[in-house]
């Protein structure tokens, strides 16, 4: 297997589970929250925030260094307008999914201690929801649009 193909395999890896586990975690993150039943919330906030350690964070990593190596490698340039666009969305995802992270821990650590101690969900939980909710739609749209950039390559601007 040669360097190409190797990069290629793995930058298209890590998307998938970014994607993969980005999308699916807030399905089922967001449709517990949705049904209200805490104990399934203090579950799922728990493995959402296990997920994302286990398998967006390394992703989230890979991206850019395979993302690099396989622009060197195949001759792009750092300044080409899709490349850039590219570049520019995948940090508005990240900039999206930092303070997504500390709201699951948060709502995690909120859900727990209210099973804990045997009270509702505070005001507080609801509020990391509705701000994590909110956070998820541009970074999932900034996704769906890197995935068409990388795949058609067009031509932008200059």
């Amino acid at each position: 297997m040669n360097a190409y193909v190797l990069l290629k395999t793995v930058h298209i890896l890590s998307s998938t589970l970014l994607f993969g586990t980005g999308l699916g975690t807030a399905f089922f993150l967001w449709f517990t929250h949705r049904s209200g039943q805490l104990s399934a919330i203090a579950v799922a906030t728990r493995l959402t925030v296990r997920a994302d350690f286990l398998f967006t964070t390394p992703a989230v990593i890979v991206q850019p260094l395979s993302g690099y190596l396989l622009m060197r490698l195949m001759g792009f340039d750092l300044h080409t307008p899709w490349l850039q666009a590219a570049i520019a969305l995948y940090l508005l995802a990240g900039a999206c999914w930092l303070p997504v992270v500390w709201l699951q821990w948060r709502a995690r650590n909120l859900a727990a201690a209210a099973l804990r101690d045997g009270t509702a969900l505070p005001p507080a939980y609801h509020r990391c929801m509705r701000t994590w909710f909110a956070l998820g739609w541009p970074a999932f749209l900034a996704v769906i649009a890197t995935f068409w950039l990388m795949v058609a390559k067009p031509v932008l601007w200059g």
